[in-house]
């Protein structure tokens, strides 16, 4: 499907209500694109260096496969060629690596995102703490409470958000904000103040999606409507997409509500090919 025929589709599903547009003319855009994001404006390229393919349990993919040293020369290697933003996770167990990784990179010159799991303010203290010695790091640059499900998170995550909040306050934390796992806390996501920046599951094929494209879209157009970043993430479902890499990318790169986006490579000529498609991507119609 290209991205005509999606937001032709996408509208008449959706109703005129939804406003989507019906085609917008190619813009060439690259990976290593510099973004400012969100209301703190945290610089980052366009394409993130993800590390949590099938992530959970304290690994993932990339930490199982590569171990500490071979994840470190692979963002090292992304790094080399331009993309300066890294996406991590406790739950991930990428810390280490990332740790590793940043003794052969200036830690002013790569934005690192990482998410808790803490719900009050003992433990998001207690974690922002680990997190900054398990990195290596004095601050952080993006930190998301991770997977939200339901659509009351906020009553939940109270304490949490207010210890961010304060470290953000004291340059230990540069901006926050949220991952979402279904609609309901994404909606609820949008109109939150603490949400600064949204980590978004978003592709054409609804694959480990929250909702149907042109529904997630609306949403994360409120978002950006309230000046909220949003990072895209699960473009190539969770791996299931890699087949239509090209057209996914392509519809990626076509939403205006999209600032950038976490891909995670497992390789360094996996990442290269990212690199590569995505201009040619982004002036397909």
């Amino acid at each position: 499907m290209n991205r005509r025929d999606f937001f032709v589709r996408s509208a008449q599903g959706a109703g005129a209500a939804l406003a989507l547009p019906l085609f917008a003319e190619p813009v060439r855009k690259f990976a290593t694109d510099r973004v400012k994001l969100g209301p703190q404006g945290v610089e980052l390229s366009r394409l993130a260096m993800g590390t949590g393919t099938n992530g959970g349990g304290g690994s993932s993919n990339q930490t199982k496969r590569l171990g500490v040293q071979g994840l470190a020369d692979l963002m090292k290697a992304a790094y080399d060629e331009g993309l300066t933003f890294w996406d991590s996770a406790d739950q991930y167990g990428s810390h280490p690596h990332l740790k590793e990784a940043l003794k052969t990179v200036p830690r002013e010159k790569v934005t690192i995102l990482s998410k808790t799991h803490a719900s009050t303010e003992k433990e998001a203290k207690a974690d922002i703490d680990r997190f900054r010695r398990e990195l290596g790091s004095d601050y952080i640059d993006i930190l998301l409470l991770h997977a939200m499900m339901d659509g009351n998170w906020p009553e939940r995550k109270k304490g949490a958000m207010a210890a961010i909040e304060e470290a953000r306050e004291k340059g230990i934390v540069r901006t926050h904000g949220t991952s979402c796992h279904t609609l309901e806390a994404l909606q609820t996501a949008a109109r939150t103040p603490f949400v600064q920046v949204d980590l978004a599951r978003i592709n054409a094929h609804q694959v480990a999606m929250d909702a149907e494209p042109a529904v997630v879209i609306k949403v994360l157009r409120e978002m950006k409507a309230a000046g909220k970043g949003v990072i895209g993430m699960k473009i190539l479902g969770a791996g299931r997409l890699r087949a239509k890499a090209d057209e996914s990318l392509q519809f990626a790169l076509s939403l205006d509500c999209v600032d950038c986006f976490t891909i995670g490579s497992e390789s360094r000529a996996e990442m290269l090919d990212l690199v590569k498609r995505i201009p040619a991507a982004s002036m397909r119609g």
